[in-house]
């Protein structure tokens, strides 16, 4: 090709198309977003003034928090082991039942008035946050861990349901549909041709479910559930920060080893 057709067929197709002007509705959406953060700064009176004022209060506390006691987190050994097992019991119950609620939140497998019904049920109980739900358990059956576990099963019942039941929407609708063709009915496609394809993914969400059970599990304590979060709320009540720091300490580490662990079971079943 000649350096004259060259120059002719680069006229023609230009290497880069223009690049867009930015339309006036992005510019307008980021200002209106720039005034609504602003107001909601001045309307609840923010400010970093304590950040430097009150430092020296709580140089204390800092002292206490960054030399840990290290004794008193084996001490209180039992409430770790008591931690795992409420997240244990909790997740088994709780995805068992997010698997069959699921189900019957989704438009494959459920008639579009329960999946209607079964949608705004679940809305429903996703908006209260976890430690709502172990204030709401403690009042009826007191303190302790079963406040926790059944505070956790709710919580988990939001969280795998709502991510199973988008599973199941995005199934391959062929083997659904070769199973209603030989006259399977709804319970019978949801086993053999729904449930097969769902599978990996439901153990995926489990096991991650199980992860957030421990990391809830502070805050479920702390409102009166069981385990290690309990212990943090009666030392906080103390001020013993050191004792805090130890056992904020191993929880990081046993958050730690229970994700790498449960990311290698993962890994060996899907």
């Amino acid at each position: 090709m000649t350096a004259t057709a060259t120059e002719r067929l680069g006229e023609r197709t230009p290497l880069r198309p223009p690049k867009p002007a930015p339309r006036w509705a992005m510019w307008a959406g980021v200002g209106v977003a720039a005034i609504i953060s602003v107001y909601c700064l001045w309307a609840i009176e923010f400010t970093l003034r304590p950040l430097v004022t009150d430092l020296t209060n709580g140089q204390e506390v800092l002292r206490q928090f960054f030399d840990p006691n290290w004794a008193f987190a084996w001490r209180v050994r039992d409430q770790w082991l008591v931690t795992v097992e409420i997240a244990v019991i909790a997740s088994l119950i709780g995805c068992a039942f997010a698997l069959v609620l699921a189900l019957m939140a989704s438009r494959v497998t459920a008639p579009t008035a329960l999946y209607r019904v079964m949608k705004l049920v679940l809305a429903v109980q996703r908006s209260l946050p976890d430690l709502a739900w172990v204030l709401l358990f403690v009042t009826v059956v007191s303190t302790g861990p079963l406040a926790g576990i059944l505070a956790l099963i709710m919580f988990n019942i939001g969280v795998a349901a709502k991510l199973t039941a988008e599973s199941i929407d995005a199934v391959d609708p062929g083997p659904v549909e070769a199973a209603q063709a030989v006259g399977a009915n709804a319970l019978q496609r949801a086993r053999v041709a729904v449930v097969p394809q769902v599978m990996p993914s439901f153990v995926s969400y489990s096991f991650y479910v199980f992860e957030l059970n421990i990391r809830a599990s502070l805050v479920i304590g702390m409102g009166g559930g069981g385990g290690i979060g309990e212990v943090i709320r009666v030392q906080l009540a103390s001020f013993s920060y050191a004792n805090i720091s130890a056992v904020v300490a191993v929880l990081i580490v046993v958050v730690f080893a229970l994700d790498q662990l449960s990311r290698t079971i993962r890994r060996r079943l899907i």
